[in-house]
């Protein structure tokens, strides 16, 4: 079954500076139907003016990965990182038992990004933080996948059985994503139009994949994807 969520039906947030799309309740917005997707807590389509950003604030028991679609993104935090990430790379934060963070855009155009929270399959894990220059040329009409389970092979390892995947499509391409049996799938189309096992998607909508054994995308403008692959919930 898919199910397409419009980013006209998602929470929105408009803070100055700050510019949100909410794909799950989050501050202001909350919805009792849209709380999570399987262990996918939060998705915030994130747009950060000139000169904006969060100061130092905490976090813990979650798994936090920012995905920069375009901008620089500058993150410290309270074991002594600091990294700035340009579109296409990645962040991990392993928050557990507590960590201090920052994010802000030291630059003088708009950042987006997309801050992404994974509930842990354990509370207490030592806090942790990495990062990762994926090449952009890696996902051009391919999948890369940026993250997984400790047992999975991907470069970002989260503390939960969850696969991250990636991919750009030029216009007019397809793709098929193969879905294990007892799996379901958060898909978002990050930029352009396109279309997912036939049904439409403008640019941020989203789609819950449940009972599929195959991800079909079809590209009709040049396309930017990114799947989330989880148990079944």
């Amino acid at each position: 079954m898919i199910k397409v969520i419009s980013h006209n039906d998602m929470g929105t947030s408009e803070r100055g500076w700050l510019h949100s799309l909410f794909h799950f309740s989050f501050a202001e917005y909350y919805n009792p139907d849209n709380i999570q997707f399987g262990a996918l807590r939060v998705v915030n389509d994130d747009v950060f003016d000139a000169g904006g950003g969060f100061p130092t604030h905490p976090h813990n028991d979650m798994e936090i990965i920012s995905y920069v679609v375009d901008g620089e993104l500058t993150h410290k935090d309270s074991l002594g990182n600091g990294r700035t990430l340009t579109k296409g790379q990645v962040q991990y934060m392993s928050a557990g038992k507590g960590i201090l963070h920052s994010e802000f855009n030291r630059t003088d155009r708009p950042l987006r990004f997309l801050q992404i929270w994974i509930y842990p399959d354990a509370e207490g894990y030592e806090p942790n933080y990495g990062d990762y220059d994926f090449a952009w040329e890696d996902r051009e009409n391919t999948w890369l996948q940026i993250a997984s389970g400790q047992n999975g092979s991907a470069p970002v390892k989260i503390n939960q059985d969850m696969k991250v995947s990636v991919i750009s499509l030029d216009d007019g391409k397809e793709v098929a994503y193969e879905l294990a049996r007892g799996r379901q799938a958060y898909l978002i189309q990050i930029e352009g139009e396109g279309a997912v096992n036939g049904h439409a998607l403008e640019e941020r909508d989203a789609a819950e994949i449940t009972g599929e054994s195959q991800v079909v995308l079809t590209a009709k403008t040049k396309s930017h994807y990114i799947l989330f692959d989880m148990h079944q919930s």
